[in-house]
């Protein structure tokens, strides 16, 4: 993993180097104007993170899959302790 956040990086994009099958890049936190479920404007905490796989080793379903799983525990990490 690649935490480019605690420079003040926004986003990256990491390179995979074998032996690895993946890398997570991680951005930093920031404050964003988002729309909310009820169509009204709020301030967001929202960070970056891009998973580069080598896709001879792990298809990007696969990748894009545990993307969303990581989004989900990101989001609530209570769910973690269930």
């Amino acid at each position: 993993m690649v935490n480019v956040g605690a420079y003040g990086v926004r986003s990256s994009e990491a390179i995979v180097v074998p032996p690895q099958a993946c890398i997570l890049s991680v951005g930093a936190i920031e404050q964003r104007v988002v729309v909310d479920p009820v169509n009204e404007w709020r301030a967001a905490p929202i960070m970056s993170a891009t998973l580069s796989c080598d896709h001879r080793v792990i298809d990007g379903a696969v990748g894009a899959q545990w993307l969303q799983e990581f989004r989900a525990v990101m989001q609530s990490p209570v769910s973690m302790l269930i």
